[in-house]
């Protein structure tokens, strides 16, 4: 489904898997938290990176359904209402 939110919703989703199994036990949870904290807290630290921004008109009103394209993606995006 994160392919069909990207193109369709412009919802960026990420499905992460830190081992083979996808349902561990409970009891197995603890030591994956250890063994993944670290790359997961850096992983979540790049939220900050890249471009953000409003889109507002000459009146500072943001601007619904406005596109967005960047050189080199083949991807537009709209802004929300």
């Amino acid at each position: 489904i994160n392919d069909f939110s990207y193109l369709h919703t412009n919802c960026f989703e990420l499905s992460i898997y830190v081992g083979c199994d996808k349902y561990p036990h409970e009891s197995e949870l603890p030591e994956e938290w250890e063994n993944n904290r670290e790359s997961l807290i850096v992983f979540m630290e790049q939220v900050h990176r890249g471009i953000k921004g409003i889109v507002k008109d000459v009146h500072g009103k943001g601007i619904a359904n406005a596109v967005i394209s960047v050189e080199g993606v083949n991807h537009d995006i709209r802004t929300g209402k």
